[in-house]
């Protein structure tokens, strides 16, 4: 079956949930330049998704998808960067940073999916 809307992407629908996880967390941060950072590396993940999947080719989707990749990876990396400065415990820093690794493996996989094999 094919997909007929964003929406119904998995990697999409978990972003959107990590983005409003990140969002709540650090609404109340202090550090507006860390806070704003984080908050816009989340969001860039389902909107690239998003805007991938409505060019309608599969060559641009795929290129959206490694942008919504690398937007996961900037995500990862500043959880790990907000638990060495005690923005996040250990447990949250471990389960957020799970939800990140999810989202990417299933990017990845819709990248390979959608790659022409030669």
């Amino acid at each position: 079956m094919k997909i007929q809307k964003f929406e119904d992407i998995i990697a999409w629908q978990k972003a959107q949930d990590l983005a409003v996880v990140i969002y709540k967390t650090f609404e109340n941060s202090r550090d507006f330049g860390f806070r704003d950072q984080i908050q816009r590396a989340s969001v860039s993940i389902s909107n690239n998704i998003a805007e991938g999947f409505d060019r309608m080719s599969d060559k641009e989707f795929i290129r959206f998808l490694y942008i919504a990749q690398a937007s996961c990876s900037e995500v990862k990396s500043m959880l790990y960067l907000s638990n060495r400065l005690s923005y996040l415990d250990n447990e949250t820093t471990t389960k957020f940073v799970a939800n990140a690794n999810e989202i990417g493996k299933i990017i990845r996989g819709l990248i390979k999916s959608l790659t022409p094999q030669t």
